[in-house]
């Protein structure tokens, strides 16, 4: 089965497109209830790390360094990034996310991640990142 993935605000109402729905942040959302929210799962340790997320504040010009960095610290979480591809395979699944910032978050970078089932060993990883194609890919 091919893998489906949104990426939605968890602001924005939930809808039954949503499918599974997994809250990718450290923190909870700000005013926002659990009920109101219908998180099915809440996957806080594949949120980057506070000190990347600081360094990234959401500045564009970070971002393909933002993307490589927390992919090298989602290559340590190797069970929960295996559970996210397995709940993509079984249906549709939605990352929540709260930053303002619609585009360049951390829920966005993590669909391409696990899209393209990168969450492999820092080895293969280091490999990949340093070929051509990877380098421009971005």
């Amino acid at each position: 089965m091919a893998i489906r993935i949104r990426v939605k605000r968890i602001y924005e109402p939930p809808s039954p497109q949503d499918g599974f729905r997994i809250l990718v942040d450290r923190l909870w959302p700000r005013g926002m209830c659990k009920e109101k929210a219908k998180v099915d799962l809440w996957l806080r340790d594949m949120a980057p790390s506070n000190e990347l997320r600081k360094w990234y504040g959401h500045d564009p010009d970070k971002w393909t360094e933002f993307k490589k960095k927390y992919l090298g610290e989602i290559g340590e979480k190797k069970e929960e990034f295996e559970l996210l591809r397995k709940k993509a395979r079984q249906g549709t699944v939605t990352f929540l996310f709260s930053s303002k910032e619609e585009k360049l978050n951390n829920a966005a970078a993590l669909k391409e991640f696990v899209e393209r089932g990168r969450g492999d060993s820092p080895s293969a990883r280091a490999a990949r990142l340093s070929s051509p194609k990877s380098q421009v890919e971005g």
